[in-house]
């Protein structure tokens, strides 16, 4: 319910022992490179780095005596080895370089997965804003009825949404990324003079960024990763919810593709896809604060803090692309009913078009007596079960500065609209923008 296939595999014990493999394999080679161990050593190496040859559960129960899975995979890796191989593995790095590169490899992958899903559920948007820019319906206030908006003008905010997501996850992925490489205590003292040019052979030979420093107690990286998975998820919960608030059955205007019935009454259709998205997302913001309290560690090396954000980083790559994967589900199969939220606007029987009326009263009467008088047609319109347009017709201190057609103009939801056609084209123009990067 919580995940897809793709991620399940990116995100496991195998994937994460992998990813760690990598980083062995990819530090030989750098090494190899650079003149530090010999090139047969380090093709040794790298034929063994393949996470079929070792037994991930023995790793991981090894892995409690020291706090760290590292050791126990490098004393296994050297046992594969040959003889002439076995003295040039994990040369001058540490266990919080492999863990921490590795974090960056399964980040980059499951990243892929999520600005993939996000594309295109923005792309749903674009398609939804677009077909929907005239569908009129009424724009909420604090869950009251407020004025007249177009479905189209809600997509294009959800799409420009995702799309500053897309960006923000986008840099990430590129920029932020960075191979970890300081040995022990930051200063690769065990390379001598070679630990700055291995560095940056490491990170080409993995496509990752090179950092200025090693930054094993600098956790801005994973914050800044925290964050941007973090609002991204707001912004998917936020999608869901409206969803979730316009397929009520008072409300009706839309309607989840992938609704489903109840156990026990089979009447219900339930937004499924939008309630999964609900509740991954309702968990981020608790994975977020742990990975920001982290933070702050200790010198050169932490004491629990660093141990402390692995789970929740993989918790947090699995829920956000299961969100993202579900919300893209979700907005294909949308189902949108104009003909209910026509309905749903005519609820009031046209006093959402208050300040339109008064608005077009302001200039002859003034703000304060214009808005008294639309005020007190309002509650006349609630008293006698009428509506706002008839008392306006009906008034004679309206008609003495407004004609009929002017009076049904200023009624006429359609031409409330403000600049709401030219958000949609500012949304849309910026989507096809970012289309083009």
């Amino acid at each position: 319910m919580f995940g897809t296939p793709a991620v399940a595999e990116r995100t496991s014990a195998a994937a994460w022992l992998q990813a760690m493999l990598d980083f062995e394999s990819a530090l030989a080679a750098a090494q190899a490179e650079a003149g530090v161990i010999p090139l047969p050593a380090a093709e040794e190496i790298a034929r063994h780095c393949r996470v079929e040859l070792f037994d991930v559960d023995s790793v991981a129960e090894r892995a409690v005596s020291s706090a760290t899975p590292v050791i126990a995979l490098v004393r296994d890796l050297t046992a594969l080895l040959d003889d002439d191989a076995k003295p040039h593995v994990h040369k001058g790095a540490t266990s919080q370089d492999v863990i921490d590169t590795a974090a960056s490899l399964i980040a980059r992958d499951v990243l892929g997965l999520i600005i993939d899903d996000l594309r295109a559920a923005a792309d749903e948007c674009a398609r939804l804003a677009e077909q929907h820019r005239d569908t009129v319906m009424i724009a909420r206030s604090l869950l009251q009825q407020a004025l007249p908006t177009t479905f189209g003008t809600r997509c294009a905010g959800w799409l420009t949404s995702l799309d500053e997501s897309v960006t923000a996850l986008e840099r990430i992925r590129s920029e932020r990324l960075a191979v970890q490489f300081g040995g022990a205590a930051g200063t690769l003292a065990a390379l001598g003079s070679d630990g700055v040019q291995v560095l940056a052979l490491l990170a080409t030979e993995l496509g990752l960024a090179e950092p200025v420093v090693p930054w094993h107690t600098d956790r801005t990286r994973i914050a800044e990763l925290a964050g941007a998975l973090g609002t991204a998820a707001g912004v998917l919960g936020k999608i869901a919810l409206d969803v979730e608030l316009h397929a009520q059955t008072e409300v009706g205007e839309l309607a989840d593709g992938q609704a489903g019935g109840s156990s026990a009454m089979p009447h219900k259709q339930n937004p499924v896809s939008a309630v999964l998205v609900t509740a991954a997302t309702r968990r981020v913001p608790g994975l977020v604060a742990t990975l920001l309290s982290a933070m702050p560690q200790e010198y050169e090396r932490a004491a629990g803090a660093w141990q402390s954000e692995w789970e929740p980083l993989t918790e947090l790559l699995r829920l956000v692309a299961a969100a993202s994967a579900q919300t893209r589900r979700l907005l294909a199969g949308l189902r949108v009913h104009p003909e209910k939220m026509a309905a749903n606007l005519d609820l009031t029987r046209g006093l959402v078009m208050a300040e339109s009326a008064a608005g077009r009263l302001m200039g002859s009467l003034g703000r304060t007596e214009a808005q008294e008088l639309v005020a007190g047609l309002c509650r006349r319109a609630v008293q006698e079960g009428t509506s706002l347009r008839a008392e306006l017709l009906a008034d004679q201190q309206v008609r003495a500065v407004l004609s009929e057609d002017e009076v049904v103009a200023a009624t006429e939801p359609a031409g409330y609209l403000g600049s709401a056609p030219a958000f949609i084209d500012r949304a849309l123009t910026a989507h096809a923008e970012l289309e083009k990067r």
